[in-house]
Parts: C-alpha cells; structure tokens; sequence
C-alpha cells in the first residue's frame, strides 16, 4: 500500500516507482517465462500478432521488443496482472472499481533496445474520463543505463500534446515541447513497479548497457471510464473489470481530446507507429 506521502507525489507529479511490489517467486517465474518466448521468436522473421521484433532481429541473435497482450500468451502474466498488492494500490488512486483496458511486455535488448520517443498514453486511447494509469512491472532491475521510462512532473496536469504529423496519427509529439532540463528518470528494482498517469509525458531511452531491461505493463482504468473509440461488445467489455461491477453511466470530465484517427500509415504497436517521425529526439525506431 502507498503512504499519504507517495499519493499526494503521484497526484503532483504524475508518477511514481515503488520498490518490492510483486513477490520474488513471481519475478523469477516471469523471467523463465519470458526467455521461453524470447527462444520461440527465433523461429519467425516478422511481426507477428504475438512477436514484435527488434531491427536486426535473426534466429542466431533473437531480438524481441515486444510480446503482445502477454496475458493472452500466458496464465503468468495474468496473475501478475491481478496481484492483489499491484490492485490495491491502483485502487488508492482511481477508486476501488478498476478495469484492464490493455497490457504489454516491452523489452529492451542488451547494448541495443529501441527507443520510444516522447508521447501520451491519452492520445491512443482516449475516454470519457482521466482515471486512467498504467503499471510497469519490473522483471529486472531497470536503471537509466538500461533504458528506463523519463517522465516530466507535472505534465499530466498540463496539454495535451499533438501526436500527428501531415494529418495522420504518428503515436509521437510532433510539437515543440522542452524536455531535456525536466525529465526525471524512473528507476526502479526487479518486483518493483512504476505507475504513471495516462496524460504523463514520458519516453525511454535506447539500451546502452550490458543487461536486458523488460517490464511488463498493464493499463487500469475506473470502471465509469469509458472509450471514446472501439468500444468493446458488453460482455467482453465487462470481463475486463478486475474490482466492482459493471455501470452503464459512463462518468464524463471535461478533458482535451484528439481522436488518433487518420491511423498511422504503419499501424500496430507504438514502435512502428513511430517509424515514420520526422524528428526524433530520442533516436527512436528507425
């Protein structure tokens, strides 16, 4: 559970990074979990619905950026998922009824690692309210040197940023935005977990060290948080809520919002969204 301190400082700055969160058995079981998919992509030359693989990704030398909806993939990522001391805390900080409206595990290879360039998760998935956030469970000990996400405090309180370029979705900033002297680095040890809001500036770095950085995020929203765009069929819809019931009375707030539509020309994950940026601050995905 969060103390008074580190709610009112999530609530201030956006973010924060809480050590000790996930049990280590289930760190361990993750990791093993996790180097088997790795060994599977070594099969597969391409994107696939399950794989998104790194540039210079090959059989010898597997390079997996991305498994997608790991809770689909493996009962492991579901419990991590649904921990309940991972639950208890989202629930200090959107309310006790919460719903999973999205998961990912995103590595960052030795050495290598794409980058992801500046953004906001409200301009992917916009909804009627902002209760909305997203965990990272650490895998491994995630520092600066390995590619950890950098925030900017505040900026959650603050626009939101326009995320297209020559009229389509881009999944990236493209205005003009002063980050280098605010962003704060969000480390944090194996079985810790960053939370940020889903309106938070944030990126990451490539992977300039010699360890493997992986964390495994899942977005929670208040149940009364609804999608603006692909609305799911009911009853799939409310199999999603982990805590409270169902509500038909979506709760609305008066939020910005700019619907990522165009789509990107190179739609799927994040990574090839952002292929096509002009300016890339960050040395993002080629």
């Amino acid at each position: 559970m969060l103390n008074k301190e580190q709610i009112a400082q999530y609530h201030s700055d956006g973010f924060l990074s809480v050590e000790s969160v996930i049990d280590k058995d289930l760190v361990t079981e993750l990791q093993k979990v996790t180097d088997g998919f790795v060994e599977r992509s070594r099969a597969v030359k391409t994107h696939t619905k399950v794989f998104d693989l790194e540039p210079g990704h090959t059989q010898n030398k597997p390079r997996l950026r991305r498994l997608n909806v790991p809770v689909e993939q493996h009962a492991v990522y579901g419990r991590a998922m649904r921990d309940s001391n991972v639950l208890d805390i989202v629930a200090q900080l959107i309310g006790p009824n919460i719903r999973t409206n999205g998961n990912k595990l995103n590595m960052k290879s030795p050495g290598y690692g794409s980058a992801v360039e500046w953004h906001q998760d409200w301009a992917f998935y916009p909804h009627s309210n902002d209760d909305l956030l997203a965990v990272g469970v650490a895998m491994d000990d995630i520092t600066e040197a390995n590619g950890c996400m950098i925030m900017i405090p505040g900026s959650h309180k603050e626009k939101i940023y326009d995320h297209h370029q020559d009229g389509r979705f881009v999944g990236a900033v493209t205005e003009k935005v002063e980050t280098s002297s605010e962003a704060v680095p969000v480390e944090v040890g194996a079985g810790g977990i960053t939370i940020h809001h889903v309106r938070t500036l944030h990126a990451s770095a490539p992977n300039h060290s010699n360890k493997p950085r992986r964390l495994l995020l899942f977005q929670y929203c208040a149940v009364d948080a609804w999608p603006l765009i692909k609305l799911p069929e009911w009853t799939a819809f409310n199999a999603d809520i982990l805590r409270g019931v169902p509500t038909n009375h979506p709760r609305l707030e008066p939020v910005s919002v700019k619907i990522p539509l165009p789509p990107a020309e190179r739609d799927g994950s994040i990574y090839e969204s952002q292929t096509l940026l002009k300016k890339k601050l960050l040395g993002g995905p080629q």
